[in-house]
């Protein structure tokens, strides 16, 4: 549904019994969009956080947060350590996984770059960058050089492609780690044979990486170096302001050697 004057007109129901929070946490906590899947309920929520003083904004599928407006260090070093790891002008670039857009925003900002193509299976996400619900706005959306497909990533290498239609960097944002998945149907593409599909679609210099909320695995960096003559995990550190520490994510980066 298309944003009015008022605001944005949801498709989503709250299930019944499902009340909107009152007193106290109902200003703490603003529901932006509710949306229920086949992946369960997915919600879009705008939060206070007392110990920053300030808003978050909030992806949450069933029991399950995937993303956070606090912490986008690692989506933002997934497209900047993954174009690094790439040569050459004018890149074709296929990132896995919307989210909020820090990692398609990310790429969208090098030169190098000559199209996006983000594909997310979950179409509302979509339609919150096309409302410009999220902190970025919608400017993916509004980005001639971005594309933004509802679809499956796992699935999207099935199918060979040919010489034209091969991306130089692949960038995935969707599980939380090889072994954490948010459906067990995504365990195939984290197999030798699963990321022989990718490396059969990268260019000959193509480059795939992705990110992992977990410390480097080596039993996944084994089937990494197996499929590509080059693989490493590289570990991002970043501010946690909730901790007043530091929290870290891995950055995988596969490609030629």
């Amino acid at each position: 549904m298309e944003p009015d004057a008022a605001g944005v007109a949801f498709a989503g129901v709250r299930p019944q019994g499902a009340a909107e929070a009152e007193g106290e946490m109902g200003r703490l906590i603003e529901e932006l969009d509710y949306r229920p899947t086949e992946m369960g309920p997915l919600v879009l929520r705008r939060r206070w956080v007392a110990a920053i003083d300030q808003d978050v904004v909030e992806v949450i599928l069933g029991d399950e947060h995937l993303m956070s407006s606090l912490f986008t260090v690692g989506e933002i070093e997934l497209a900047v350590r993954g174009l690094a790891a790439a040569k050459g002008e004018g890149l074709r670039v296929l990132v896995g996984g919307l989210g909020l857009g820090y990692t398609a925003r990310a790429a969208l900002a090098s030169p190098r770059v000559a199209t996006v193509e983000v594909v997310d299976a979950l179409g509302p996400v979509i339609e919150w960058h096309r409302a410009g619900l999220v902190p970025i706005g919608d400017s993916l959306g509004q980005e001639p050089r971005c594309t933004l497909s509802h679809g499956d990533f796992f699935g999207w290498f099935d199918a060979l492609r040919g010489e034209g239609e091969r991306y130089d960097v692949v960038l995935l944002d969707i599980d939380h780690s090889p072994r954490q998945l948010l459906h067990p149907d995504h365990a195939r593409f984290y197999t030798a044979e699963g990321l022989t599909r990718v490396r059969d679609a990268l260019t000959e210099a193509g480059v795939f990486a992705m990110w992992s909320d977990e410390g480097p695995d080596e039993d996944f960096l084994t089937v990494l170096a197996a499929v590509f003559p080059a693989a490493r995990g590289e570990v991002v550190a970043f501010d946690n302001p909730l901790t007043g520490g530091a929290s870290t994510c891995t950055i995988y980066v596969a490609g030629p050697a």
